[in-house]
């Protein structure tokens, strides 16, 4: 969850950052992959996590 967290305030940060500062754009673009990827990362991690909880 951690790895989570962290993805997320670089994306956030990347983000800001390629918006503000002029000329480096390509910031914010990778920063919205970024945060799309670790969004994959979450859903695939929560699905996986889902199947293999056990019955009781």
């Amino acid at each position: 969850m951690s790895l989570f967290l962290a993805l997320i305030i670089v994306a956030i940060v990347l983000g800001l950052i390629g918006a503000v500062v002029d000329g480096l754009l390509f910031l914010l673009f990778i920063g919205i992959v970024l945060f799309v990827a670790d969004l994959v990362y979450i859903g695939l991690r929560t699905r996986r996590s889902a199947r293999h909880r056990p019955l009781r």
